[in-house]
């Protein structure tokens, strides 16, 4: 595709940098969407809780890339922090949806952040896109999430949602927290190790984001995961080759409840997710397998 203006909410989180880096790389213009006043002509401001956006700054845009939310595995989750997490994805979302709805000239896509957390824990069941969302805070906040982008697709905007697993990385999300662990020689598996997780590295995640911008047969939700979602058993395993340090620990289920809070279910339950309709759509992964995943990330 030819040089696009990009519209990007989220662009200093995980994701977000990654995705700016390689759509400047390409020769394409960015646009952030920042939380304060813009200092430059690259900036546009917006207020996700007041459901603000500047929408003058979007004009021109082809796409717009929506990342932003309070991170779940950042803090404990007391109802206070579990509002927090909700509102900054389904106001911000809304914001985001009317604004790209009420431009003339209005861009081709919105690619929606959401989340695997969607389904639930699925236990050793593979599910896809056509999966119902499971029972609990997170599958709640994920289909509320989804449904705050109504505005653009009822104004006939390709609107679809990058449903992410577990990024493979050392710069942040689970993964940032599991490496220096790895590599003090202290990882192990968590709990029984038989739950799935479903994982994806960083480079991929990147490419599929920007193959959801370029498709224009997708939309609605995509699963971001790699083909085959693995064991806490085989990530431990994998782990242990690459950084080349025994993994003896376990980690028993109470000791992560306590540690952990809520979040413990998330990395004690179980998701086995698979990216069908990437897949149909004619991606490929760079890096499929667990271990060339947790390689990648090292580089």
């Amino acid at each position: 595709m030819g040089p696009m203006r990009i519209a990007v909410t989220g662009s200093t989180g995980l994701i977000g940098t990654a995705l700016v880096r390689s759509l400047l790389a390409d020769g394409h213009e960015v646009v952030r969407l920042v939380r304060r006043p813009s200092r430059t002509k690259d900036e546009v401001t917006w207020d996700p809780k007041r459901q603000y956006v500047d929408a003058d700054g979007l004009a021109g845009c082809g796409a717009v890339v929506h990342l932003a939310g309070a991170g779940v595995g950042d803090h404990r989750w007391t109802e206070a922090y579990k509002k927090e997490i909700r509102d900054s994805r389904v106001l911000g979302t809304a914001a985001i949806a009317e604004a790209v709805a009420s431009l003339d000239v209005k861009p081709s896509v919105l690619v929606s952040g959401s989340a695997i957390g969607f389904y639930g824990d699925t236990g050793d069941r593979a599910v896809d896109e056509e999966a119902p969302p499971g029972a609990g805070f997170l599958p709640d906040v994920c289909v509320e999430w989804e449904e705050a982008a109504a505005p653009a697709e009822e104004a006939g905007v390709r609107t679809v949602f990058a449903r992410t697993g577990l990024v493979v990385s050392r710069d942040g999300g689970a993964w940032g927290k599991l490496f220096p662990l790895f590599k003090a020689g202290l990882g192990g598996r968590m709990g029984s190790g038989r739950q799935y997780w479903s994982y994806i590295a960083l480079h991929d995640h990147v490419a599929a984001l920007r193959h959801l911008i370029d498709t224009e047969s997708l939309s609605g939700p995509v699963n971001l995961t790699a083909p085959q979602p693995v064991t806490n058993r085989e990530v431990t395993e994998a782990m242990g080759r690459v950084l080349k340090r025994p993994t003896l620990f376990t980690v028993p289920a109470p000791a992560l409840r306590i540690a952990l809070g809520d979040f413990a279910g998330d990395v004690l339950g179980s998701q086995r997710v698979v990216p069908r309709r990437l897949l149909e759509s004619g991606f490929s992964f760079a890096f499929p397998g667990i271990e060339e995943a947790v390689r990648s990330a090292l580089r």
